[in-house]
């Protein structure tokens, strides 16, 4: 079972109290410029100070409007165009217009002073710089517009992320540019591992200032709490004490894939055979606290994922009958690539545990675990049987995994291999193809919903588990709420005091 998204407290309690929220995370950047980092700390702090076109909603990965009030697409897909929100000012009291918009976008498109654009959040997320994208404009002070070389549906999901969030260049005290934003906070201090927003405009629903601090240390974390110095860490993996933690799913997904270029993996009733011997419970124990099982081919929070029959899980029975018809050979024993991977959730632990699982519906397997660097070099080669591997939904949208995963023009092998079982199916490629170019989203809906049942049949890679967001939080503090892509509002968050 999904754990519930949690609070601390009370959501919407209107407590008197501290106005001033302290959070301790790992990595505080020195400057903060949200187009250098696709996740961590610069986004989280950056999504309160520089607002995006479109915003992710508060438990999911699909947008809701923010800068811009609508937009609409042209028939072919490469136009798109954005009306932006009437009375909003920068910090610095600049009135944001389309051509304030335009030229933050540009800002990415253009190298400045013989530089190259900053950060790398454009090129991950467009296909490069600048990638997708031919051009930017401002027809006039409401209307923004970006012009794409080919159509790509992903964008509309992908504007949400941090990274793109609105920035203008304001010339600061020691003449040197700073980026300023119109969100709710504005940087006030930055200096040591420490950065201190304050709302320009009072609010009774908001911190008055929220200070982040750079912690890494779970003991350091625990001190500063019980000192009541830091009111939430949010923690990089479980932390060991489940008072006062809060959880919710992510957008990283450890799955299995099978190398379909080898007999007998290459069938389609001995993976399903796999999938059917993999039970949830028995997984679960072996993820907690880190992970959850997943049973579909989409974490909950991505809009479009399809509900239906879980993946894994089965009798004995059904997998001893798949086993038969898909001609398992006697004294057959396939190697199970894992990557060593940092942190508290050891895959070397969920794959004694695969192992155990398998074992039991007599298939038999060898654990081959290797250091990163060489698990990576392996599945770039497809040197193994199958392999148990991670991925993530980054930017949001189902493309982001999908497409990557399952695709033939993903599957060839060396530095650019993503597609790791190498399974090769033009359908599937037909239908994600289309997905990525159709910005109708209920017809994007639509086609990777169809995506999902066709991989549900075919199983050339079975999702296992989805890793989980963790913090832990003082008793005083209330309405916190985690989001998924880690990418947490705090906004909303009161201290009772």
């Amino acid at each position: 079972m999904l754990p519930l998204l949690l609070a601390v407290g009370l959501s919407g309690t209107s407590a008197q109290g501290r106005r001033e929220l302290r959070i301790g995370l790992a990595g505080v950047p020195a400057a903060l410029d949200p187009a250098t980092a696709i996740d961590g700390a610069t986004p989280l702090i950056s999504r309160h100070v520089f607002e995006t076109l479109v915003a992710y909603r508060a438990s999911s990965t699909d947008v809701e409007p923010l800068l811009a009030t609508r937009w609409s697409v042209s028939r072919d897909g490469l136009v798109w165009t954005f009306t932006i929100r009437d009375n909003v000012k920068f910090h610095d009291g600049t009135s944001l217009t389309a051509v304030e918009v335009a030229a933050s976008f540009e800002r990415y498109l253009r190298s400045e002073d013989g530089r190259p654009p900053p950060g790398v959040v454009w090129g991950a997320l467009l296909r490069g710089t600048p990638g997708v994208v031919k051009a930017v404009r401002a027809p006039d002070a409401r209307t923004f517009q970006i012009v794409l070389l080919q159509p790509y549906a992903p964008l509309l999901t992908v504007l949400a992320h941090p990274g793109f969030g609105v920035v203008r260049r304001a010339p600061g005290q020691d003449g040197v540019p700073r980026l300023v934003g119109t969100g709710p906070y504005q940087v006030v201090d930055m200096s040591g591992g420490r950065i201190a927003l304050e709302s320009p405009v009072g609010a009774a629903t908001r911190p008055e200032r929220i200070v982040f601090l750079d912690i890494a240390s779970e003991d350091q974390a625990e001190a500063e709490l019980a000192a009541r110095s830091l009111d939430v860490w949010l923690a990089p993996e479980a932390p060991r004490r489940a008072d006062g933690a809060v959880s919710t799913t992510g957008l990283r997904v450890g799955y299995l894939a099978f190398q379909t270029e080898r007999e007998p993996l290459s069938r389609k009733l001995i993976r399903r055979a796999f999938a059917l011997a993999l039970d949830p419970p028995a997984l679960a124990s072996a993820l907690e606290p880190h992970a959850v099982p997943l049973l579909s081919f989409l974490p909950p929070a991505v809009w479009a994922r399809r509900e239906g029959s879980p993946v894994l899980g089965g009798t004995r029975d059904a997998v001893k009958k798949l086993l038969a018809e898909g001609g398992w050979p006697r004294g057959y024993k396939p190697t199970m690539l894992v990557s060593a991977l940092p942190g508290g959730l050891s895959l070397a632990k969920v794959a004694e545990t695969i192992e155990r699982l398998l074992g039991a519906s007599d298939i038999p397997i060898r654990v081959r675990v290797e250091p990163p660097d060489a698990a990576r070099v392996a599945l770039q080669t497809g040197d193994y049987d199958l392999a148990l591997t991670e991925a993530s939904v980054t930017g949001g949208d189902p493309h982001f995994l999908l497409f990557p995963l399952s695709t033939s023009e993903s599957a060839t092998k060396g530095p650019r291999a993503l597609n790791f079982s190498y399974y090769r199916d033009r359908h599937l490629d037909d239908v994600l193809i289309r997905a990525s170019q159709l910005s109708f989203r209920p017809e994007r809906q639509r086609l990777y919903q169809r995506a999902q049942a066709m991989l549900a049949d075919e199983l050339p890679w079975v999702p296992v588990y989805l890793r989980l967001q963790w913090a832990l939080a003082r008793p005083e503090v209330r309405g916190l709420r985690l989001h998924p892509t880690g990418f947490h509002r705090f906004s909303g968050v009161t201290i009772a005091e």
